[in-house]
């Protein structure tokens, strides 16, 4: 089975194929022959799942999934939110959108925060939404050198190392991403 991400992210993709079942073959956009960037002018996770895959989707009229992750922090009113990859600014870089974070927190003694994706898929035509969830809390520093994007300041509740602590396989096994692409897997297996 086939089916094409809607993503350009590396990370996220590597990410995808250590955790879904290897009947599943993944295609990058770029594998598809698509360069460019996808608009994501939603105000919610699932808003901009949904844009992507379809962009995608009316692009190639192949089966494809989207994803739209953020980060939410009780003490910031759930920001970054919908913004977290662009959190500092347009053209930010990961250790941006983190000091970003850290500043904001800066004296703030509830730092309880969670991960979240959100998955749009699009299977013959059809809209099936899975979500994926990981509560934890922000670091006063950065820890840690693996992972992307928030990993280095968030620690999931019952750990004691960052995301960015972990190895692939660790956070796999207990990440908003992972919780996400394992529903997806399973619903494709029983297909």
């Amino acid at each position: 089975m086939k089916l094409i991400f809607a993503s350009g992210n590396q990370y996220k993709l590597q990410e995808l194929q250590s955790k879904l079942n290897s009947s599943i073959e993944v295609l990058s956009m770029r594998d598809v022959g698509f360069a460019g960037d996808i608009d994501e002018p939603g105000e919610t996770l699932e808003e901009n799942a949904k844009i992507k895959a379809e962009y995608i989707h009316n692009l190639f009229h192949e089966n494809c999934f989207a994803d739209d992750s953020g980060i939410e922090i009780n003490a910031l009113n759930g920001e970054p939110g919908v913004y977290s990859a662009r959190y500092a600014g347009e053209g930010c870089s990961f250790a941006d959108n983190n000091e970003k974070v850290l500043e904001k927190l800066k004296g703030i003694e509830d730092r309880t925060a969670r991960f979240r994706t959100v998955i749009h898929l699009i299977y013959d035509n059809q809209h099936y939404v899975f979500e994926g969830e990981v509560k934890g809390k922000i670091t006063m520093t950065n820890k840690g050198v693996d992972g992307f994007g928030y990993d280095p300041i968030f620690i999931p509740d019952g750990q004691i190392k960052t995301f960015a602590e972990m190895t692939l396989d660790e956070k796999n096994s207990i990440s908003h991403r992972a919780k996400a692409v394992q529903k997806l897997s399973d619903f494709l297996l029983n297909r």
